[in-house]
C-alpha cells in the first residue's frame, strides 16, 4: 500500500499534542473507572503517520477499551489489549469463550477510526502475572534489538508481545519488514513473531 504523509513541525506537534491531553485531562472522571489513560511516547519525527492519525490512534484504543470494559455481554474471564496503528486495531489477550471474541471484534469494528479489525483473541484462561512480566521483557528486548538493527527504524514499528508471541505493526517498506523479523526473530523465549505491517513503496 502507497501511504502519502507529510512532515509533522514541533510546533503543531505540540499544539496537537497538548489539545489531546486536555481531552483525556476533562474526561478523567470516566477513564477513572476503566483504567489510566496514557499516551504512548513515540518519535513522531520518524513515525509515517500524520498528527490527526497518531491522535485517533491512541484515541480509538481507549475508546474501545472503555467499551470492551462497560460491555455486560462480555463479562469475566478476559483480558484483552487494544492497539492501533493508522487504523489498524490489533485485539490480543484471553477469553473465556469464541462468543466473547466476537462481541469483541464487533465492537472494535464499530468505530470509523478502526478501518482492519485483527483478532488474534484466544480461548484461554487469563495469563498471570509471570506470563505477563515475560511478554513486557520480550517486549523491551525486542525494542532493543530494533534500535540496534540496520535498515530499520524502531521508531516506525510498534511492538506488542502476548502470550510469547511478538506481533509488528507499522508503515514499513518490504525491506525494513524483513530487518525487523530478523532483528527479533532470535530473541530468546519467542515462540511466534506475527507481521502487522502495511507496506508502502
Amino acid at each position: 500500500m502507497t501511504e502519502k504523509f507529510r512532515p509533522i513541525h514541533a510546533e503543531c506537534l505540540r499544539a496537537v499534542l497538548l489539545c489531546a491531553l486536555a481531552g483525556l485531562y476533562l474526561a478523567a472522571c470516566a477513564a477513572a473507572a476503566v483504567g489510566t489513560v496514557v499516551v504512548t511516547s513515540v518519535d513522531i519525527a520518524r513515525d509515517r503517520r500524520t498528527v490527526g492519525t497518531y491522535v485517533d490512534d491512541n484515541a480509538v484504543e481507549w475508546k474501545i477499551r472503555r467499551a470492551l470494559q462497560n460491555d455486560t455481554q462480555i463479562g469475566g474471564g478476559t483480558d484483552i489489549s487494544v492497539t492501533s496503528w493508522n487504523g489498524v486495531v490489533l485485539l490480543t489477550g484471553e477469553v473465556a469463550a469464541n462468543e466473547q471474541g466476537r462481541r469483541a471484534v464487533g465492537i472494535a469494528r464499530g468505530y470509523t477510526e478502526a478501518r482492519q479489525v485483527i483478532n488474534q483473541l484466544v480461548v484461554a484462561p487469563t495469563s498471570r502475572f509471570t506470563e505477563r512480566s515475560h511478554d513486557a521483557w520480550l517486549t523491551t528486548k525486542a525494542k532493543s534489538a530494533l534500535l540496534a538493527a540496520r535498515d530499520v527504524s524502531a521508531g516506525r514499528i510498534k511492538v506488542v508481545t502476548d502470550r510469547a508471541t511478538i506481533y509488528l505493526m507499522g508503515m514499513v517498506t518490504r525491506a525494513e519488514a524483513d530487518a525487523a523479523v530478523a532483528a527479533t526473530r532470535q530473541l530468546r523465549g519467542v515462540q511466534r513473531i506475527v507481521k502487522v505491517f502495511e507496506y508502502i513503496q
